[in-house]
């Protein structure tokens, strides 16, 4: 019985001590973590291409208000008094952040026209009228959407006097999808020209190539299309 009441007090001292190191290595493991370096550990997946240089809060703001704010206003939703719930830490990633910094004044495909009600079917499969409907971040590529998005808009496409060698109309009947890309750029990001002969057009394979992060197979100049903001962030300013 006396040994063991003198081990007793060893066994509770060991106890702490555990307890102290192990606290030391959660706080330090938590302080590498909210690091720079250490960004990557934290992200759901690589960034897109073009994106890499970006750090987490260039998309992912902060929310406004305090925590105690916050709060208060989804306490206030919970209790019919306010319409729309508050944003906890960080906004949702939406349009806004992406439109920061790719401003497209001449865009074929801006986000906005999707929202128009004859565009109602086209939202429901493709969700075209977001950003991240076909720019799905941390997956490491250009471009989530599979090639032959464009079958969500243009099922009924007979254009007058089609100068292409294989009418518009033909290729929708064949549901040949997948070759619009090879003569159309989505954004107009590109300065060209479409070909009116079909075999001249970009093969498909080099387009999905293109969409997963490799070089452009466009043969015209690129516009300008990044606001000086993202060059801003990238050298370590903030926007």
């Amino acid at each position: 019985m006396r040994s063991r009441a003198r081990r007793k007090p060893d066994y509770r001292r060991r106890h702490r001590y555990g307890a102290v190191a192990g606290c030391a290595f959660a706080i330090a493991g938590l302080s590498a973590l909210a690091t720079p370096v250490a960004r990557h550990l934290k992200a759901v997946g690589p960034m897109n291409v073009g994106h890499e240089t970006l750090a987490c809060t260039d998309c992912h703001r902060r929310a406004p208000g305090s925590l105690r704010q916050q709060l208060q206003a989804n306490l206030r939703f919970a209790m019919g008094q306010r319409t729309v719930p508050a944003s906890m830490g960080r906004l949702p990633i939406g349009n806004g952040a992406c439109l920061s910094c790719h401003d497209r004044p001449e865009d074929r495909h801006p986000v906005f026209r999707f929202m128009e009600p004859r565009f109602a079917d086209a939202r429901r499969a493709r969700s075209p009228h977001l950003c991240n409907g076909c720019h799905l971040e941390h997956q490491g590529v250009r471009v989530t959407a599979t090639s032959d998005f464009c079958e969500a808009c243009h099922l009924e496409l007979d254009i007058p006097g089609d100068r292409l060698d294989v009418t518009h109309a033909t290729l929708v009947d064949r549901g040949q999808w997948s070759s619009c890309l090879g003569c159309h750029d989505y954004h107009g990001s590109h300065q060209i020209e479409a070909s009116t002969s079909f075999e001249a057009a970009i093969t498909n394979g080099q387009i999905v190539e293109y969409l997963n992060g490799g070089a452009s197979p466009y043969p015209g100049r690129r516009s300008s299309d990044v606001r000086a903001s993202l060059a801003a962030s990238t050298s370590g300013g903030q926007r």
